[in-house]
């Protein structure tokens, strides 16, 4: 009876230890919440985009300055969209008021993004220059 228990022990350590290495080698990227002084600092980077993904009608109203591309994270094309950037690029992520950037940026990082921000508080909260 003892070698039974103490065989399922050393089995239960050996399984719980290999469990805990395969959760170490996923994917560690994750989206990093940032204030507007930082986005313009990361803007400025040769390999940064900025990402608008909000609504065309939005979009009119104005833009952040130096966006780079628009795709409305509610549009039917979203996901078809992603698939075509550059997964190797960063991406600085806005919306409105700081909801759906932050869906967006958590896609992005889903599926392959490695480094991705989303603006805090969106384009409401964002204190430089909007192309009107």
């Amino acid at each position: 009876m003892w070698r039974i228990f103490i065989l399922l022990s050393i089995s239960a350590l050996i399984f719980s230890a290999c469990g805990s290495k395969t959760g170490k080698t996923s994917s560690t990227a994750q989206v990093k919440d940032i204030m507007p002084d930082e986005f313009k600092t990361l803007g400025n980077k040769e390999n940064a985009l900025v990402l608008d993904v909000r609504t065309p009608g939005e979009i009119d109203e104005g833009y952040i300055d130096g966006a780079d591309l628009f795709i409305d994270y509610n549009g039917c094309c979203f996901n078809e969209e992603m698939a075509k950037l550059d997964k190797n690029k960063t991406y600085l992520v806005y919306c409105r008021s700081g909801g759906r950037s932050s869906s967006a940026a958590d896609l992005m990082v889903k599926n392959g993004f490695k480094d991705v921000y989303n603006l805090k508080g969106g384009i409401s909260n964002w204190n430089g220059n909007v192309v009107r």
